[in-house]
């Protein structure tokens, strides 16, 4: 029976959008969270990763069983391998006890490899081995280690370069690649900013035990902003915002953003220019100025994008 059609105001777990970007992530994340096939989560940095590979876990079978994350690109490459697959006593120097590895920490339930991107390639073909046989070897190790853990794996890169480019192993990609979700900058999303803003808010009462509001004009300012950091970045202005606003009504002033005003003083033909050049250059940098796969993105022909590019005077990456 079809669970009943969810109010799209409400968080999905962690994750709060009722745009249609967000609607096609949920509805993902629904569809692919009681399987155990591996996902690969695409989006730029801070658009909430990590949130969708956690409401993945919590929406599995698996949710009794550990979540454990581990970035790719935060750990030195000499001490990666150790921190994934584990190792013995004496493997190298200073290995003075045995100790298992995170992919070995997360039986029964949920790898989360972040920055899958920043892999080395020799670990790619360890990783592809486990995702493949399901087995690992500790590092100094020769008994093969059984283990059931779903993997899902997150990048901010364009794989389909790094495969190019021989950074990226192209059978890896498509083990881990079984279902794909792309998680939309915060810029493609416009009406999730207040949504996302007021439960920031709303967080940061509640933690600081004093009301907080935003004053007039202060979520027009915030829609007009970019947000190249996306959701992480406007979180993380809130924070500061209600750590050094001298009152409980937050201004643009407080996130340090302009105010906003000159929406109200542009023409609607001038507004109309400003959204689609935010949504054609945001396309075209998404898929590294391929006029085809941006043109495809946005619902319009190449010659109609080849107009816009040039009626708005955008440069091509």
């Amino acid at each position: 029976m079809r669970a009943p059609e969810r109010d799209l105001q409400l968080p999905f777990g962690r994750m709060i959008g009722s745009s249609p970007q967000m609607q096609g992530v949920f509805a993902a994340v629904d569809k692919v969270a009681d399987t155990d096939a591996p996902v690969l989560i695409v989006g730029d940095s801070g658009t909430g990763k990590e949130l969708v590979a956690r409401e993945i876990h919590q929406r599995s079978s698996r949710r009794q069983h550990p979540f454990v994350p581990i970035n790719c690109g935060a750990i030195p490459e000499n001490l990666l391998e150790s921190e994934l697959f584990g190792h013995e006593r004496g493997a190298f120097t200073d290995a003075h006890v045995r100790r298992e590895g995170r992919i070995e920490t997360a039986q029964l339930g949920t790898l989360f490899l972040d920055e899958i991107g920043e892999l080395p390639l020799i670990l790619q073909v360890k990783l592809l081995r486990f995702l493949q046989e399901h087995e690992i070897e500790r590092v100094g190790g020769r008994s093969p280690i059984r283990i059931d853990a779903r993997v899902i794996a997150a990048t901010n890169i364009d794989l389909s370069r790094a495969m190019a480019d021989g950074r990226f192993r192209e059978d890896l990609y498509y083990r881990l690649g079984v279902v794909v979700i792309a998680v939309p900058p915060l810029c493609e999303r416009p009406g999730d900013i207040e949504l996302l803003a007021e439960a920031f808010l709303g967080e940061q009462s509640v933690i600081r035990r004093r009301e907080f509001a935003f004053a007039p004009g202060t979520i027009r300012a915030m829609a007009a902003y970019r947000w190249p950091g996306n959701v992480r970045e406007l979180e993380n202005r809130i924070q500061r915002a209600t750590i050094m606003a001298e009152n409980g009504r937050i201004t643009h002033r407080d996130l340090e953003l302009p105010n906003g005003d000159g929406l109200r003083r542009n023409s609607l033909k001038k507004a109309r220019e400003s959204v689609e050049r935010q949504l054609v250059e945001a396309a075209l940098v998404r898929y590294k100025g391929n006029i085809s796969r941006a043109a495809s993105d946005l619902e319009i022909s190449r010659p109609t994008l080849y107009e816009l590019i040039e009626k708005l005077g955008i440069a091509r990456p």
